[in-house]
């Protein structure tokens, strides 16, 4: 007797975030068989009048719910780069710090893209622009209310590069 042993594809839900000190963009997708929905995006804002470690709480606090509620299996990050303030990027560091321990304390999946690798997935061409990364994404999901702030479009676009990843990982 021969048993065939079927392998189930698991439901994705991917959590990609733009973490900042003051605004965090995240969007939530799910990937089902061949189908993606838009669960949920929008922008965490975090007062300047609260000090670093009340914004990193309540970071940590926010994404915690936000992986509950979904039920998040995987996270999509932006490495980080070097700009002109160094203060700035250690600051970003902090909310990649939360972000890496979120998801091994629930067992997430993590995938990383740099800046270029993102850009060019969306747009193919790796030097595009935030507008045009942003025009892309909206294209995509047709009928979302274009966001106030680049953070939302950048974390919906890091989500679709942890999607397709894994999408291409399967195949291997």
């Amino acid at each position: 007797m021969c048993i065939r042993a079927y392998k189930r594809k698991r439901v994705m839900i991917i959590l990609g975030v733009d973490p900042g000190t003051r605004f965090a963009g995240f969007g939530i997708l799910k990937k089902d068989k061949q189908k993606v929905f838009l669960l949920d995006y929008g922008c965490l804002k975090m007062s300047s009048s609260k000090n670093l470690e009340e914004r990193i709480s309540i970071f940590h606090d926010f994404f915690q719910e936000k992986i509950a509620k979904w039920q998040v299996t995987d996270v999509a990050l932006e490495t980080p780069f070097m700009g002109k303030n160094a203060s700035n990027f250690l600051k970003l560091g902090y909310m990649r710090g939360i972000l890496y321990l979120l998801s091994h304390k629930n067992s997430l999946k993590k995938h990383e893209f740099a800046p270029r690798e993102i850009k060019l997935s969306l747009t193919g061409f790796g030097g595009a622009s935030k507008d045009q990364v942003a025009r892309v994404v909206l294209r995509l999901f047709s009928g979302i209310k274009t966001p106030q702030r680049d953070d939302v479009t950048d974390a919906l676009a890091v989500s679709l590069c942890g999607l397709w990843e894994s999408r291409y990982s399967q195949l291997r």
